[in-house]
């Protein structure tokens, strides 16, 4: 990987070994372009970044996504929130908004699990990034897997397997039942009525970094396209397991109006479900990506 050096000081603050680390004496709300730039390096790099104690409203919220990419819709499938679409609000609480509206079909058990946001659709995005809105005093933490260091970790043989395979991701069983109580999902502005599995290479090139990553997740990737299902399951079972080993990832705990932006091109992540009945809300603005290669 190539990075320009950034031309201005930024206080960053690494989290692990490979992935994550904290900006630190900035105020989002004001940043001009040579700013940007520089926390654009510290992301590709460090693959997810944290803003702590940003506080920011819902418009400077999408106005600081705006700096690195295009908004699009919160969720193909469930709505964003009233007034502002882009917004996807993340409360399973049995207060909360996904359960109230959707019930069971939006339980708390589903929204922890590993996952990468959205490789159900052909052009996946490119990332997200979370506003703190309410946290638990303890647990709710997040946890990021660097899939660029996962695939390092491979050997030469495997990664030479791995790389003329194609995945089949589907959204399915976790969304079909709220896409028919909304009748409509929408995705880069094209509504659609039902969810269609789409194929993603098991290895993809980021496209701005040139570094190969794996990219299959338990979230939705259902099979590989040239094995055979029990060869796929077994496969699958050991890249989710080998993905997510602790040198590839790191754990971060939320404080209230913290910022958190990852690349969603090489990362998974999932929620420590150790809050209990405690509030959790949290908001999330995704950037529209490319079709992975």
């Amino acid at each position: 990987m190539t990075l320009t050096e950034p031309t201005i000081d930024l206080d960053v603050r690494h989290l692990s070994g490979t992935i994550g680390a904290e900006i630190r004496g900035l105020d989002v709300r004001q940043l001009d372009a040579e700013t940007v730039a520089a926390i654009r390096q510290v992301w590709l790099e460090r693959r997810v970044v944290f803003f702590p104690g940003q506080h920011l409203d819902p418009a400077e919220h999408l106005a600081f996504a705006r700096h690195f990419g295009e908004p699009t819709e919160g969720h193909p499938v469930v709505p964003g929130v009233p007034g502002n679409p882009e917004l996807f609000e993340i409360d399973y609480s049995a207060t909360g908004n996904l359960y109230a509206t959707y019930g069971d079909v939006a339980s708390y058990e589903r929204g922890i699990a590993w996952h990468t946001d959205v490789t159900f659709v052909k052009r996946p995005p490119l990332g997200s990034i979370l506003r703190a809105v309410t946290v638990p005093d303890h647990g709710g933490d997040t946890l990021f897997a660097d899939q660029v260091a996962a695939f390092a970790g491979l050997s030469p043989a495997l990664q030479g397997f791995l790389a003329d395979l194609t995945a089949i991701h589907d959204g399915t069983r976790q969304f079909q039942g709220i896409l028919d109580h909304v009748g409509e999902g929408r995705w880069e502005g094209q509504g659609f009525t039902a969810l269609e599995p789409v194929e993603h290479p098991v290895v993809r090139t980021h496209p701005e970094t040139g570094e190969r990553a794996l990219f299959v997740n338990p979230g939705f990737t259902a099979r590989i396209k040239e094995l055979t299902l029990n060869e796929s399951d077994a496969l699958l079972a050991y890249l989710y397991a080998h993905s997510v080993r602790p040198e590839h990832t790191v754990r971060y705990h939320w404080g209230a109006g913290d910022i958190g932006f990852w690349d969603n091109r090489v990362t998974q992540h999932a929620v420590t479900g150790d809050f209990g009945d405690a509030p959790r809300v949290i908001q999330r603005v995704t950037l529209r990506g490319d079709e992975p290669r």
